[in-house]
């Protein structure tokens, strides 16, 4: 594995977690959300997809 992707698994930065802060800060522009979106990661993103408008399918 590359360094780079090394030191975040370490720093305990996961892909959920990003594609939640992104979708929350996309959404309400609220850091404490994005912290908190970032905190339940993948919980946050299934929610997102099944609840948007259309669901899963778009």
């Amino acid at each position: 594995m590359s360094k780079h992707r090394d030191g975040a698994a370490k720093a305990g930065i996961g892909l959920g977690s990003a594609i939640a802060v992104a979708i929350s800060w996309s959404l309400h522009k609220s850091i404490v959300w994005a912290a908190i979106h970032g905190i339940l990661s993948w919980l946050y993103v299934l929610y997102f997809a099944l609840m948007r408008p259309g669901g899963l399918s778009g």
